[in-house]
């Protein structure tokens, strides 16, 4: 394909209006065999891998090879719908909103791309997409993107092609764009060879080549090329590519069978400047294209691609036009746009896209292999993040970090089990609609590759009337349906709400039971790493790497982050000190690869320390409530009067070396029970059958999340990322500045500590909304000071003790303000008055830099009571 471009060049600006045909073909690097060594190495030649090596040329570094098994762009980069839509989540839509800058200065420089503004309408069909549409509004506004409700008039302004009496609302977002896929692929691809990159066509990588677990170099058909940073750009490739190495890199990313439809002209010319369409509730959008339209689908139920066979070079031989898939899609677009039933011969195309078992991009440095770089997993549309994807991988490699939170897309967020090819197969299904779907807040679990991580009180757990979801593939139970009986159907999730949950009144009674009896919670997902050394190494070992004190007494705990040199988290975790050079670490679930990978990192050369992943070792079973210590003492013969913070090893029941820690993840007083899985059972058999006198019950992990969030305990991910450090987050108590040892990030926390910090977290209680009636706040929500934006909620739900509901989030000063140091006046000025936007609608709050005292007595109408059960039960009369 031809590009249009300016023909005088200075320093990188195309400066002349005339504008001439190039050829892309022209320029690029024909050689029969590549150099022999490069400092970077991309594979793929498609528009992210060009816009990873366009950003590194940008940055100065030129010594860049790109090596493409077919032409540039010959993978699915020259295919898809070229849209550009901000309206997203703040994370993505960052990514997205440079995406979008970079195109128009492409065109503004000159380049034909076809980039123009033409904004899109964003459609509800029903007032929870319309609920879904306005939360989305309220985060997007105020941190600067521009959308608007528009009516059913204002629709047919807008779109005259629309069909609109059976909507109920729509979002109009002017900032939206279309491009095209194929010149901007291209356009890349010659700046990145004008600032030094070298491409090579038909020059597949065979395999990537490591020593020590680090890069190499790379194999390819001409030969060997050493390098000393890889880059995975290989799209529906990369996957198998990162199997070809040693140690194998898991990039699970798998191809689903990806339609659209061009329909050419129609009767009618469709104007270039009419908008976007997504049609949520229809799984569909539409655009502009060519005269005529451009429809495609993110459909509820997909196809995997190439489902007997590894995804061949020559891909398009072997992609069908399915017109039995197709049909009803069709039909039901032209219900919405009524002119397309004027094109008979709809031109279809089979397009397929790598899609991510969570619907999120791929990005970032393995853990397997350093200097190893992916970046793929686009989930439906390459072009959308491109550019801002290349910018942050690019920035990555040359800083050794990111330099934007990049949490949600770490490539490190996945395990083994993640990388199987029949697991994505089975879960790609659901992925592709659900970037169409409404995820209600905790209550839309996958559907299909399920049951792979399990606790072994599993399914003790399912005849109990647990319903699960998962984290990191572990099915944990959520909740319990206490009115399930063995002769049901298993209990599943209700539909979804933005209000109150439907099974709200079933965590409650577990919260009770937590307050007055004894809660019993399977928290056996946590990563737990042992962490040894033949002598003392250990100690300074983990004194360098945490930023509290770890030097403690042999059966003490410790609570400590591990920062980065920013001074952000890049762990939070528990410290169990075992013996003199023996630690036991537990951190949150979503960590077990990425603080594998951390603490293996930072290891000292030629030492003795091991570390020993051992989560599937251990059942965890927290035991919470006032009647956890009787409960204890009853059940190990043993003095349970363990100070805080401290650990022995018991047994319970029959059941030896269970390690008894004397805390829990709520805030609540009790236990966590490490028990080895073979005992588990046993245990839980135990806590269960005596516990009846105690009010023992079965407690899921969403009632666990409120009653943490409650007693103001932040979270991983949620408020402790790599950009929080533990003075914004409230956990000041957690460093220890004075102590002997260096650790990474003291000088960056010491000048925060005497400087003060520009973000604080802030606890609040919603004052005037009204829980049975209104829409919930369930994080992601802006945060208002005297009506100017200040922060946005992390994580919200419900506070049992304080009978209202509840949220956390951080609080900067606003854009208006010359200070940007927060104090503790600032924050609890009488004269704040603070509010929060759930969905369209402010709420007053109350802050809190301290979580609130929890009553010690509840209020609610029925309170919970123990049920009395007969000892004389056995095991199937307690429905186990």
């Amino acid at each position: 394909m031809s590009l249009l471009y300016r023909t005088k060049i200075s320093t990188g600006i195309l400066k002349s209006k005339t504008k001439c045909v190039i050829n892309p073909s022209g320029i690029r690097n024909h050689l029969n065999t590549p150099p022999t060594q490069a400092r970077i190495v991309i594979a793929g030649a498609g528009v992210v891998a060009n816009s990873v090596a366009y950003h590194l040329v940008q940055n100065g570094w030129n010594d860049i090879i790109v090596l493409e098994q077919g032409k540039i762009g010959s993978g699915t980069s020259h295919f898809g719908s070229g849209t550009l839509g901000l309206f997203k989540p703040i994370a993505q839509r960052n990514i997205i909103w440079y995406s979008i800058k970079l195109y128009q200065q492409l065109q503004d420089m000159g380049y034909d791309i076809q980039m123009r503004q033409c904004g899109s309408i964003n459609l509800a069909q029903t007032s929870d997409r319309l609920i879904a549409l306005k939360r989305r509004m309220a985060y997007n506004i105020p941190t600067g993107l521009h959308c608007e409700l528009v009516s059913q008039n204002d629709l047919q302004d807008l779109h005259p092609y629309l069909r609109v009496e059976d909507l109920i609302g729509a979002v109009w977002v002017p900032e939206d764009a279309v491009a095209d896929p194929r010149a901007i692929c291209d356009v890349l691809a010659i700046l990145a060879q004008q600032g030094g990159a070298k491409y090579f066509e038909h020059t597949p990588v065979d395999k990537v080549l490591t020593q020590n677990s680090t890069v190499y170099g790379v194999e390819t058909p001409k030969g060997v090329i050493k390098c000393e940073y890889f880059v995975n750009c290989a799209g529906m490739w990369a996957r198998e590519l990162g199997l070809q190495c040693a140690p194998q890199v898991r990039i699970p990313a798998y191809p689903a069978q990806h339609f659209y439809a061009t329909t050419g002209r129609l009767t009618k010319f469709i104007d270039e400047s009419t908008p976007i369409i997504r049609d949520y509730d229809a799984y569909t959008y539409a655009r502009e294209y060519e005269g005529g339209f451009m429809v495609g689908w993110f459909e509820q139920q997909a196809k995997p691609a190439f489902e007997d066979s590894q995804v061949p070079r020559d891909w398009l031989k072997y992609v069908k036009k399915d017109f039995k898939h197709f049909s009803p899609l069709w039909d039901r677009v032209i219900k919405r746009i009524p002119e397309l039933s004027t094109c008979k011969t709809p031109e279809i195309v089979n397009s397929p896209d790598n899609f991510t078992p969570d619907g999120r991009w791929i990005l970032g440095e393995t853990a397997e292999v350093t200097n190893y770089f992916v970046a793929c997993g686009m989930n439906g549309n390459s072009l959308q993040g491109a550019g801002g994807i290349g910018k942050a991988v690019a920035e990555w490699i040359i800083e050794g970090e990111p330099t934007q939170d990049l949490l949600p897309f770490n490539v490190q967020r996945f395990l083994d089990v993640h990388n199987s090819r029949q697991y994505l197969q089975q879960r790609i299904k659901e992925v592709v609609g659900r970037h169409y779907s409404i995820l209600y807040p905790f209550q839309c679990e996958y559907l299909y590759a399920r049951k792979l991580r399990c606790s072994p009180l599993y399914s003790v757990l399912e005849t109990k009337g647990a319903v699960f979801g998962i984290k990191m593939a572990y099915e944990r139970a959520l909740y319990f349906d206490p009115t399930y009986k063995t002769s049901d159907s298993k209990p599943v999730m209700p539909p979804g709400s933005f209000f109150k949950p439907k099974f709200f009144d079933y965590m409650r009674e577990e919260y009770l039971a937590c307050r007055e009896g004894v809660g019993i919670i399977d928290m056996s997902s946590f990563s737990k790493i042992e962490i040894k050394s033949d002598g003392f190494e250990v100690v300074n070992y983990l004194q360098r790497l945490c930023s509290n004190d770890v030097d403690i007494p042999v059966g003490a705990i410790v609570h400590t982050g591990m920062q980065n040199e920013r001074g952000g988290y890049e762990n939070d975790c528990m410290l169990v000190r075992q013996a003199e050079n023996k630690y036991f670490m537990v951190s949150p679930t979503s960590q077990q690869t990425r603080i594998y990978e951390w603490i293996s990192r930072n290891l000292p050369q030629n030492s003795s320390i091991v570390l020993n992943d051992v989560t599937s070792m251990y059942t965890v079973i927290n035991v919470v409530g006032p009647k956890a210590h009787e409960l204890l003492t009853e059940l190990s013969n043993s003095d349970m009067r363990l100070a805080p913070f401290s650990y022995k090893k018991v047994n319970v029941g029959f059941a030896s070396d269970v390690m008894v820690m004397s805390f829990t993840h709520t805030g609540e007083p009790g236990y966590c029970l490490y028990v080895p899985s073979e005992y588990a059972l046993h245990v839980y058999y135990k806590l269960m059958t005596v516990g009846r006198d105690y009010g023992a019950r079965d407690v899921g992990t969403l009632t666990q999340r409120f009653m943490r969030i409650e007693r103001f305990i932040p979270f991983w991910a949620e408020e402790l990322t790599s950009f929080t450090t533990p003075f914004e987050a409230g956990n000041a108590y957690s460093v220890k500045l004075d102590k002997k040892e260096n650790f990474i990030g003291k000088p960056a926390l010491q000048q925060q500590k005497e400087h003060g910090v520009t973000k604080q977290l802030v606890f609040f209680h919603l004052n005037d909304i009204d829980p049975d009636k209104d829409v919930w706040p369930w994080g992601g929500e802006p945060l208002y000071r005297n009506n100017e934006f200040v922060g946005t909620v992390t994580s919200a739900g419900y506070g049992f003790s304080a009978d209202k509901l509840i949220c956390v989030g951080f609080i900067e000063r606003p854009e208006s303000s010359n200070v940007k140091i927060i104090t503790t006046d600032y924050i609890l000025s009488k004269e704040a008055l603070y509010q929060v936007d759930v969905a369209g609608t402010r709420f007053t709050l109350t802050p809190y830099l301290h979580a609130p005292p929890v009553l010690h007595s509840v209020t609610f109408e029925q309170k919970y009571r123990p049920t009395v059960i007969s000892y004389k039960s056995d095991v199937t009369k307690l429905n186990f």
